[in-house]
Parts: C-alpha cells; sequence; structure tokens
C-alpha cells in the first residue's frame, strides 16, 4: 500500500500530542496516513509495552490510520547507526510515501533528537540506488526518496516554520491522546505522577495550540520545522 503521509515517531504517543491534528485532516481528505512508532516506550514510568501497543492501536482507529506498526527499537538506547536506518529505509521503501513525518530536531527526551536525526538520514539512504534492501519476503526493494520530511514540535518551544489549522480536528486529536490512558492524567490514578501525567501537561498542549492558531487567526493549529525552503506556486495559496 502506498501512504500519502507516513509518521515516524520515537514512541507511542509522540505523535499524538505532536501532530495528530493534522494526520486526521490528511484522513479526512481521503489520503492514505500511517504511523510507524520506534519503540514500545518500555522505558516509560507508568505503563506497560503491552499497554502501550494496544493504545496505539486504540489511537490508531479513533484516527482513521491504514497503518500503524512499531518496529521494537530499544527504548532509551536506539541509535543513528546502519542497522536502525536500514530498518527504516524498508518501511520508506515499502509505503513509499510523498511526505515523512519526523520526531523534533530538539527536545527535552533526548530520543526524540536522535529519532529525528535517524529518520533524516534514512530518507536520504532510501533514496540512493546502491543502498540495498530487502522486503519481508526476500525481494530487493527498489529506490525511493519522499519528497519531504517535516519535524512536529514536542516538548520544548520551537518556533515553526508553518502551521496547520485543525479547529475541525481538535476534538479527535485530544480523543486520540486520551486513548493513551496509562500515560495522562486521570481522576483518582495510582500511578507515578510523570512530566506528561499532569493536567498541567495537557493544557500546555492545548495553550500552544491556540497559540499557533492565533498565529493564523484560527482556534488551533499544529506547528512544523522544515529542512529545506517551501515553495508556493503563487501568493494566494498562503492563509
Amino acid at each position: 500500500m502506498k501512504l500519502n503521509i507516513l509518521a515516524f515517531a520515537a514512541h507511542p504517543d509522540d505523535i499524538e500530542l505532536s501532530c495528530a491534528g493534522t494526520l486526521a485532516k490528511h484522513v479526512e481528505m481521503g489520503e492514505h496516513v500511517g504511523i510507524i512508532d520506534l519503540t514500545e516506550g518500555e522505558m516509560g514510568t507508568r505503563g506497560t509495552p503491552k499497554q502501550r501497543l494496544d493504545e496505539a492501536t486504540a489511537s490508531a482507529d479513533i484516527l482513521g490510520l491504514k497503518v500503524r506498526e512499531n518496529l521494537g527499537f530499544d527504548d532509551a538506547f536506539f541509535k543513528n547507526d546502519l542497522p536502525h536506518q536500514k530498518e527504516i529505509v524498508k518501511k520508506i521503501r515499502q509505503y513509499k510515501p510523498d511526505i515523512v513525518l519526523a520526531n523534533a530536531i530538539s527536545d527535552r527526551h533526548p530520543d526524540h533528537a536522535r529519532a529525528s536525526g535517524l529518520i533524516s538520514e534514512s530518507v536520504f539512504l532510501a533514496g540512493l540506488k546502491k543502498f540495498e534492501t530487502k522486503d519481508d519476503k526476500g525481494n530487493n526493494q527498489d529506490a525511493y526518496r519522499p519528497k519531504q520530511v517535516y519535524h512536529y514540535i514536542q516538548s520544548l518551544p520551537i518556533t515553526p516554520d508553518f502551521v496547520v489549522d485543525v479547529s475541525e480536528q481538535w476534538e479527535k486529536k485530544m480523543k486520540a491522546i486520551k486513548a493513551f490512558d496509562s500515560q495522562f492524567y486521570k481522576q483518582g490514578s495510582d500511578e507515578p505522577e510523570t512530566y506528561i501525567s499532569s493536567p498541567q501537561f495537557l493544557k500546555m498542549i492545548e495553550a500552544r495550540a491556540m497559540e499557533f492558531g492565533q498565529i493564523i487567526g484560527v482556534d488551533y493549529a499544529e506547528g512544523f520545522t522544515v529542512e529545506r525552503y517551501l515553495g508556493v506556486k503563487d501568493l494566494n495559496g498562503l492563509i
């Protein structure tokens, strides 16, 4: 299956917090969208790998994804090296997305920046004919390079290069976030408190989306950074 957008994430729930509204919007436009989580988030304080996988599946159903996979890399210990790059390249060549989304280029969690570099380098390698990979059936894969790589914004306040209006998708985004029941605020929970489990954290997520939305005159928006200049056909294409 060819995907229009393939979003990679270091951990299950990275996408939900950062750009689930954008993915939901493109699904509603009739496009094929998928997520590949690099790890099971097994080093997280709350929840178990099984819970995280179940939650990711529930969120995928909410967002209407065509694909959601987990590569099973070691949480907190995966590297931007050849073995990991090959696994990413195989998925890019399998799904041939037009656009790849990746973690923030710099962030509070070191996995995020490391995943950002891993995805960017793998996108480049995927386009090299002499970088050889095989699919799950042992067949040689053709070289393929997506048209664009965009980085979503996570915990740290990074200035976006562009923002996407997700006002109509905001409720769906919040529903997808709350699918990760083990990770986020739930009144009466006896799980240990973490950086992302307080109600203040979700308020920050909403406040940021409102701030980005205010910039373009809408209720909510999600921000992205780019690796190269964006181009528009004419000035009428801008909000």
